[in-house]
Order: structure tokens, then C-alpha cells, then sequence
């Protein structure tokens, strides 16, 4: 997890549709941003590989990923992150997926 993730996240999260949507507040978005924070390991980006991907706003995740030497990066924008994560040596995978390896659904 990088600084720049979790602001994106927070700022996502807080978006007053989100809010809307699940019913959140501020202070529980704040406090579930703080647990992920404490669950995370810290990456530090040390190259920027840009530009891989057709979105700029989700070159941020593939860093990420890449400089957190990230067993795998879940998704569900499969058809944009694939070629490149695969090609810097990145597994993608559906939530789907990455939900079943944990046996947390019904396969």
C-alpha cells in the first residue's frame, strides 16, 4: 500500500454517492482506511513505470504492485491491467478469483 493508494481510497470512499450507497460516514470510512493502514505493508515506489496502462489514474495501483513485489493484483479491470502487470511479472486476477483461493465463497 502506498501514500498515494490510500488517499485515493479515502477520497473514493468519502465520495457523497459511496456515502450514499453504503451508508457510511465520514468517521467509519476514516476507521476502516486506518485498519487497512495497519494491515498493509508500506510500499515505497522506487521507479515510476509509466505509462503502461490506458488510464493514467490506475498507473498508481500497477506501481504499486510491482514495487510491492505483489503475489498478485486483483481486479476487476482485467482487460486493462493484464498485458502489463503480466509483463512486469504480476499475476491479475478477478475478485472472484482471489475470494475463492481464501475460501471465502462457495466455488
Amino acid at each position: 500500500l502506498t501514500v498515494a493508494l490510500v488517499l485515493e481510497i479515502e477520497s473514493m470512499l468519502c465520495r457523497p454517492e459511496h456515502l450514499a450507497a453504503t451508508g457510511l460516514t465520514h468517521a467509519l470510512v476514516q476507521g476502516f482506511v486506518d485498519e487497512l493502514c495497519a494491515l498493509a505493508e508500506p510500499v515505497q515506489i522506487h521507479f515510476a513505470w509509466r505509462p503502461q496502462l490506458r488510464d493514467v489514474a490506475d498507473e498508481m495501483v500497477l506501481e504499486a504492485a510491482v514495487n510491492g513485489q505483489a503475489d498478485a493484483l486483483v481486479t476487476f479491470n482485467l482487460k486493462d491491467f493484464l498485458p502489463a502487470a503480466s509483463g512486469l511479472g504480476v499475476e491479475v486476477i478477478a475478485p472472484i478469483t482471489a475470494l475463492r483461493a481464501f475460501d471465502l465463497m462457495d466455488r
